[in-house]
């Protein structure tokens, strides 16, 4: 029996896909990530690569991949190339194309099509690739292309940290509402616990206005500095935990012991929604950015990069980092980073005596490829970036390179 070419609605198929496509295309223009500031270097203009060369394809690279929950973006182009962050080239993409995520379902077959020496990644197969059979039934979707798209790295790896770490301005977090008072004066405080907080003229707690009633409460913005020059590249503050704006600042009419009706100031209250760590009175509230759909190309930088490894992030008590830690880097926007770079890990070459001459001069060992990191969040200044392989600690100071 031929298959209809309507839809149980009544809707034509063509209309759906049409449909489809033009969503799956305002889900990508949805995720492109801010423009770079105008002291971004110069880059050049886009062109469309022919693919990668054969040669640099993994050496089990599969001639079809049918994508899996649970696969991520980065794990796939492991799966397919000697150096991941190829991944752009191998599908073929655009400098302009590359700020948008090229989104991938599970469900999905991949077909890797060589030719001429060149590869290329593709979601339809080619005229010498044998058909799929493919079984199609109505059905309604409620889910969104966001809710489903492959993820660059594992979920649990990096979405705490796209809204903990913060780097903010000198007095950006002296300026935010501060919290007052705890429930009964106590010092150690619970998820659900109660807090009394207070903004200023220019920026009060309110929940009659359209702003968040949701806050991530910070301390302590202390400095990043350049661990060669010193320099300031921005202030880190310190995540405490969340809280939910349950009334917002105000004023109360009471009458005192003369009688006299006096107006007097009552602070917001909010409620402990998570803790990290101990809050406190005197700790500042932020609002929390809104939950959205992040995903990138993991791609390397067009232009030179030499940053350096600032700080461990969260582990002030330790020196060394490992796999899966965050790293905050010598680089943000200013400099050109994007989420979704890939750059290199340098060890900095331990300085040794030579026991082999007499007169013990000491020397320093060359600098060692160590590793890979890819950048997910960029500050002006700074960034931070999650360690996905290394062979040896990573320590403040080291450097971070385009990969070769």
């Amino acid at each position: 029996m031929p298959l209809s070419n309507r839809t149980p609605s009544g809707m034509p198929w063509r209309m759906v896909l049409a449909l489809g496509a033009a969503l799956t295309g305002l889900s990508a223009q949805a995720q492109t990530p801010a423009a770079i500031s105008t002291s971004t270097p110069a880059t050049t203009q886009a062109v469309t690569p022919p693919g990668i060369a054969v040669a640099e394809l993994a050496p089990n690279a599969p001639d079809r991949y049918v994508v899996q929950r649970g696969d991520t973006l980065w794990g796939i182009s492991g799966m397919y190339l000697q150096k991941p962050w190829r991944w752009p080239d191998l599908w073929g993409m655009n400098r302009q194309e590359i700020a948008n995520p090229h989104l991938i379902f599970p469900g999905q077959t991949l077909y890797l099509d060589q030719q001429g020496g060149y590869a290329r990644l593709r979601t339809r197969a080619t005229q010498n690739s044998a058909p799929d059979t493919v079984r199609l039934s109505p059905r309604t979707r409620s889910e969104t292309l966001a809710d489903t798209a492959l993820p660059t790295l594992k979920p649990h790896l990096i979405e705490p940290f796209l809204a903990e770490p913060l780097v903010v301005d000198e007095q950006e977090l002296l300026q935010a509402p501060r919290i007052i008072a705890t429930t009964e004066d106590r010092v150690l405080m619970s998820t659900g616990d109660r807090v009394y907080a207070r903004g200023d003229a220019t920026n009060p707690l309110r929940t009659d206005t359209d702003e968040t009633r949701h806050y991530r409460v910070f301390r302590n913005a202390l400095p990043l500095k350049h661990p060669v020059t010193g320099e300031v590249l921005g202030y880190e503050a310190q995540y405490l935990g969340k809280a939910e704006l349950l009334r917002g600042e105000g004023s109360e009419i009471s009458t005192n012991d003369r009688g006299e009706r006096i107006e007097e100031y009552i602070p917001a209250t909010l409620s402990i929604t998570a803790i990290r760590e101990e809050i406190r009175a005197g700790d500042r509230l932020l609002p929390a950015p809104a939950r959205s759909f992040v995903n990138y190309t993991p791609h390397a930088p067009q232009h030179e990069i030499d940053a350096r490894v600032v700080s461990i992030y969260n582990s002030s008590a330790l020196a060394n980092a490992a796999q899966n830690q965050v790293i905050a880097i010598s680089a943000g926007e200013h400099d050109g980073l994007q989420t979704g770079h890939v750059l290199h890990l340098m060890t900095k070459g331990a300085h040794i005596q030579d026991k082999t001459d007499p007169s013990r001069p000491t020397l320093k060992l060359p600098s060692e490829s160590n590793g890979v990191a890819m950048v997910f969040r960029t500050f002006e200044r700074a960034s931070y970036a999650l360690i996905l392989n290394v062979q040896t600690t990573v320590r403040v100071g080291d450097r971070l390179v385009n990969p070769q």
